[in-house]
């Protein structure tokens, strides 16, 4: 039997189960938020699939995305993190990773946790798209970019409207499934 998918993930097992499991799914916790915000960051110039692959690499090189942890880093784990193959090995995105680990402590311990902040920015519920055609999901909204916006003023950083639209694609705060793909309404009804 032939499932209807959003063509954008072809026929690769990583980008599949990504797709089928992950994508749109309303995400709430801590660490798994912070781990979506450095790999979209590390994504930036390269293809989702190549980050795809070297995430189990980031979750143990990132203490599983532990912001307390990482906020915590120096310069002898940047030289460490440089020397990883199994991460991008890209210097200001490893110091990105770190800096916006420093923000997001900061926003836990002054304002408040990540997840809330993300999700104001729609007002906690995702929103539902119905796009019938890949050509139609834009690459950035009015949201992404005032989303962009306010988390650069609060520091932190690789975090452009792109990025941070990837972003709330990928934690679920918008359904960009297409209307012909058998996750759209199932991904719908987890908010109904």
């Amino acid at each position: 039997m032939d499932i209807n998918r959003c063509s954008w993930c072809g026929d690769n097992p990583l980008y599949i189960s990504y797709h089928d499991n992950e994508w749109g799914v309303p995400l709430y916790d801590e660490n798994r938020l912070f781990e979506m915000l450095v790999l979209e960051g590390a994504q930036a110039g390269l293809s989702w699939v190549t980050i795809l692959g070297k995430r189990e690499n980031y979750r143990r090189a990132f203490h599983d995305f532990d912001a307390k942890r990482v906020a915590e880093f120096g310069d002898k784990d940047v030289e460490r993190l440089m020397m990883d193959e199994g991460i991008v090995r890209n210097r200001r995105k490893i110091e990105a990773a770190i800096n916006n680990a420093r923000r997001v402590v900061e926003m836990e311990r002054d304002f408040r946790p990540l997840s809330s902040y993300l999700w104001s920015f729609v007002g906690g519920i995702p929103i539902q798209n119905s796009w019938e055609h890949l050509e139609e999901i834009p690459a950035q909204n009015a949201i992404s970019e005032f989303m962009s916006r306010d988390l650069k003023k609060r520091g932190f950083k690789f975090v452009g409207p792109t990025i941070c639209y990837a972003l709330m694609q990928s934690i679920g705060m918008v359904n960009d499934h297409l209307t012909s793909c058998y996750r759209h309404q199932e991904v719908k009804n987890l908010t109904s």
